[in-house]
């Protein structure tokens, strides 16, 4: 099934049904009135909403042109958005950079924290920041939305457990990060308010590209109408989604709804002659890790974060060329 929050006037939005092709969608509050209802009673509900979306597909129910522009995230707040860093060779490069060296528990122990999930973006909305000073960055990732997960659930468990898959921009404020974990608490104000997809599926919609926890296909970031990456999703996560989920479930339950990102989707690339799309790489999910790579390369970067006026958009698509989530699409502009 595919999910989308549409806007209302309400803070969870109304809850639409979206067509396998993004079509066509159509108003399933008879059912569920938002989506985190449907994450709370999912066992009752979910029969009755795959129905109608076959319905749906089937063309035996009139349904509406389905607009992006009027969706919220499909969670707009939810209560739980812990993101990961299960792309670890992204991790590496940051240190590189830098000259530090990596502990080797990196490898074996997922990096997280907790953001801020009381105030998502919608996919369609602009990122509103007082200054374009603060090192603004996109992240283009994944995210998968829970079940009820227990604490110290086991990975098979926590893989039962994944309800939905959905695209994240887990927006950073890069020049604020140094300061803030040099406290020692780790992010707050470097980590505004992310957005994801307008729609959120269930893991079945991707069929073979849905493995091992993983999400087989390429996510393409285009920055300012050029195409900036394409990593593969499925390539170099060194954490799947069990085992991001069991990691945070180690110590606490996860209540329905709850949000565990994948962190930047990052491949490894031979860096000689550079990785931007241009030189034959597959290119960056982020700014920083291609000014990290510059700094490797030539000892300092040369690509600007973003300034007010500069668009992003974020996109999954099929081996046919199908959008599977739909896209996020925002520009950065300053607060009034």
């Amino acid at each position: 099934m595919k999910f989308a929050s549409y806007k209302n006037g309400q803070r969870d939005g109304q809850l639409m049904l979206v067509s396998r092709d993004l079509t066509t969608a159509i108003n399933v509050s008879d059912i569920a009135p938002t989506l985190q209802y449907a994450l709370d009673h999912w066992y009752q509900l979910a029969d009755k909403l795959e129905a109608r979306y076959q319905q749906l597909n089937e063309g035996r129910l009139h349904g509406v042109t389905f607009q992006a522009s009027r969706c919220e995230s499909p969670l707009p707040r939810a209560y739980q958005w812990a993101d990961a860093s299960a792309y670890v060779n992204h991790v590496e490069l940051v240190r590189r950079a830098r000259g530090a060296e990596m502990p080797a528990t990196f490898w074996t122990d997922p990096l997280m924290y907790q953001g801020g999930s009381d105030d998502f973006i919608g996919p369609r909305d602009d990122i509103i920041l007082p200054s374009d000073e603060w090192g603004i960055d996109f992240e283009a990732e994944v995210a998968v939305v829970t079940d009820d997960v227990p604490m110290a659930c086991s990975e098979t468990m926590a893989a039962e457990r994944i309800r939905l898959i959905m695209l994240v921009n887990d927006v950073s404020l890069r020049n604020l990060i140094p300061g803030e974990l040099a406290k020692g608490f780790g992010f707050f104000q470097s980590k505004p308010a992310s957005s994801f997809s307008p729609v959120a599926v269930t893991p079945d919609e991707l069929g073979d590209a849905w493995q091992s926890c993983k999400v087989h296909h390429r996510l393409r970031s285009t920055y300012n109408g050029v195409l900036f990456g394409q990593p593969h999703a499925g390539k170099d996560m060194t954490f799947n989604f069990a085992q991001l989920i069991a990691h945070a479930a180690k110590s606490r339950n996860l209540r329905a709804g709850s949000i565990i990102g994948s962190g930047t989707v990052s491949n490894r690339q031979d860096l000689s002659e550079g990785a931007c799309i241009g030189e034959g790489g597959v290119g960056y999910s982020c700014i920083a890790e291609r000014r990290m790579v510059e700094t490797l390369l030539h000892r300092h970067p040369s690509t600007p974060f973003m300034q007010f006026g500069d668009k992003i958009r974020i996109e999954m698509l099929t081996d046919a060329c199908q959008s599977i989530f739909g896209a996020i699409e925002q520009r950065v502009k300053p607060l009034d």
